[in-house]
């Protein structure tokens, strides 16, 4: 090969690099878009209705929508260690830290037979001991309405809403401090990494990072429409960890063959 062959072999090289990622960013340009290198389905919740999780060093606390239990596994077996009952209703979103457990009960029970404590319209958040599963308190959601995602960071409860889309901090009281918007719909499972926020698009397969004192994008990661269903969400050691409820909006099954699982995104 000539000096001047390479030289127009780089500069093919280079503009082909540069074209993968202008294709490679969102609609606006505003943020950078890498696709995942693989999800590993890793095993079944418990009751086979994950719609919430939390990383923690005792476990994987996992929440489950038609039961409303909450479980925490272990991080290899999926075994269950703990299991608690709580007042959450359709629960979409869990968070563990500060000696609780927090679930969101996401509207009206679906599925099973009604319960004194299940919510009527809008949304709730129940706060639990995170060691014995009694219930402590419950509390309106910012918005008043539904909820899909939780999350205890740094002394912290993140929450995501819907009117409007934002992701909003607060206290274990659930004493409102902190919030930024978001640009895409349906805000499911949030993770924390190291002084950012992962939250996960169901409706476009697409978990974004984002600087949780701007709310700026930092970067997304797409995920292709095989892979499970994105519900739940979680970040931990490096790697984003995810489930599949088996239920679609509407309370539908969503048909997915990898309904129940629990799964790692290696990034």
């Amino acid at each position: 090969m000539t000096r001047r062959e390479f030289s127009a072999s780089c500069g093919l090289g280079l503009a082909s690099t540069l074209g993968a990622w202008k294709a490679a960013a969102d609609e606006k340009g505003s943020y950078p878009i890498r696709r995942r290198k693989k999800v590993e389905v890793l095993f079944q919740s418990p009751e086979g209705h994950p719609n919430g999780l939390e990383a923690t060093e005792e476990g994987l606390w996992v929440g489950e929508q038609i039961s409303d239990r909450a479980y925490l596994l272990d991080w290899e077996t999926g075994r269950s260690l703990a299991m608690h009952e709580t007042q959450s209703s359709n629960t979409s979103g869990i968070a563990a830290g500060g000696g609780f457990v927090f679930m969101g009960a996401n509207g009206p029970a679906h599925k099973r037979p009604r319960r004194p404590h299940d919510v009527v319209s809008g949304g709730r958040i129940v706060k639990l001991d995170a060691k014995t599963g009694k219930h402590i308190a419950n509390y309106q959601t910012p918005d008043g309405g539904g909820v899909h995602g939780l999350l205890w960071a740094k002394h912290s409860l993140w929450i995501t809403q819907f009117r409007p889309l934002k992701i909003v901090k607060a206290d274990a009281d659930l004493n409102l401090f902190h919030d930024f918007e978001l640009p895409l719909s349906r805000p499911h499972g949030l993770g924390w990494d190291d002084g950012s926020i992962w939250c996960m698009f169901s409706n476009d397969y697409r978990a974004l990072k984002f600087d949780v004192r701007t709310g700026k994008v930092i970067e997304a990661v797409q995920l292709d429409r095989t892979d499970p269903d994105p519900h739940g969400m979680t970040f931990w050691n490096g790697s984003l960890y995810y489930c599949d409820a088996g239920i679609a909006p509407g309370h539908k099954d969503n048909l997915s063959k990898h309904a129940g699982t629990i799964c790692r995104i290696h990034l």
